[in-house]
């Protein structure tokens, strides 16, 4: 069977990752969490004062660019890739509110965006492969056989990404995880490198009112739609 390219691009806490988990699993397909590679920048930035007060020292960051390794590795207990960063594995330090409200200022960063495009682009070199992000269909794989943008309200999205990070034993208010997603729905969709928007032949999903099964039913007949 031919195998494809499936972008999967979107909002914040729309369940980009968790849709294309399955799908990966489904098709046996290479998954790739490039909002991960992000974060694992941002944890960088972060672990070295490159950004104080929400200010980025950007010259900083691009010099020390060609120290930045990010690397996923397969953990076969977890049937799951982690992400690495310079040798650690970072897949739970990357997942804090402290690097959620640092994420889409070094995103923004034209040479971050380079360095990791590349990267990602070389990933999905032999098709068979499941990526999500907010680029994905525009600029790292325009040519991918199918397009999804997720899409779900501000407040849906913040009630889900409030309920995993409690769950998770974080202390947060519904309040701050909500000024987070529309501080960086304002930032993904307005910065002047790769901004946030669905590409013209992206089939849109918003999933405010779908279970993950019905969701998920409905993307399988779309890729089957496609092999």
């Amino acid at each position: 069977m031919k195998k494809i390219t499936i972008a999967i691009d979107g909002f914040s806490s729309t369940g980009k990752s968790t849709l294309a988990k399955q799908l990966a699993q489904k098709l046996q397909y290479v998954y790739v969490d490039s909002g991960a590679m992000y974060r694992a920048v941002a944890l960088y930035t972060l672990q070295h004062k490159l950004i104080q007060d929400k200010v980025l020292d950007t010259a900083a960051l691009i010099n020390q660019l060609p120290l930045i390794k990010v690397t996923f590795q397969y953990n076969e207990s977890l049937k799951a890739s982690e992400i690495y960063l310079n040798g650690v594995n970072v897949d739970t330090e990357i997942r804090t509110m402290e690097v959620s409200n640092t994420v889409s200022t070094v995103a923004a960063v034209p040479e971050v965006r380079q360095q990791l495009v590349a990267l990602q682009q070389q990933m999905g070199a032999d098709k068979g492969i499941v990526m999500d992000g907010r680029d994905i269909g525009t600029v790292v794989f325009p040519d991918a056989e199918l397009k999804l943008f997720m899409t779900a309200s501000a407040d849906t999205r913040a009630q889900r990404r409030y309920d995993e990070l409690i769950g998770g034993g974080t202390a947060v208010t519904f309040e701050a995880v909500l000024e987070n997603i529309t501080s960086r729905d304002h930032i993904d969709s307005t910065r002047e490198d790769s901004p946030l928007f669905k590409a013209d032949d992206a089939i849109e999903i918003d999933n405010s009112n779908l279970s993950l099964e019905q969701q998920f039913e409905q993307v399988l007949a779309l890729v089957n739609s496609k092999l």
